[in-house]
């Protein structure tokens, strides 16, 4: 019975490192939303500035209102660019923790299964024992009462 004691505090490592994991993963998701949302925020802004742009190009507009305009889409499409490759890497970074969790879940699935199984085994010897002692309890009642 010790080593499902040793087993168990194995097991309850496991399940902490489990729980840093999910926490770890959780962060990683919030990030990645931030992120994208800061992503989508850019490109509806990318995509108003452009129908702006459009609206200029069909009336009479200064010159210097429509560069001014080129000018505000490129500095949209530099930051979209930069936050494609950080939503990139958010986006990595979850799959990683997602594949740590789903490790750390498999270490605890196993440890309790050993758990189980060593617990079973105990049980089972337990049974036989008292069945061998009843066994032989039984013999020792049946040998006094018969030959008196």
């Amino acid at each position: 019975m010790s080593e499902t004691v040793a087993l168990s505090k194995i097991l309850h490592v496991r399940e902490n490192e489990k729980l840093d994991a999910q926490k770890a993963y959780q962060q990683s998701i919030e990030f990645f939303e931030d992120i994208a949302l800061q992503l989508y925020n850019l490109l509806r802004k990318k995509e108003v500035a452009e129908e702006s742009y459009e609206d200029y190009l069909q009336r009479t507009t200064a010159i210097d209102k429509l560069k001014e305009q080129a000018s505000y889409i490129e500095r949209l499409n530099k930051q979209i660019m930069q936050l494609q490759e950080s939503v990139q890497k958010a986006r990595s970074e979850m799959e990683s923790k997602q594949e740590d969790l789903t490790n750390a879940h498999v270490e605890v699935k196993k440890f309790e299964k050993i758990i189980e199984h060593r617990q079973q085994d105990h049980d089972e010897k337990v049974k036989k024992l008292e069945n061998i002692t009843m066994d032989e309890l039984s013999i020792q009642q049946y040998l006094s009462h018969g030959y008196r």
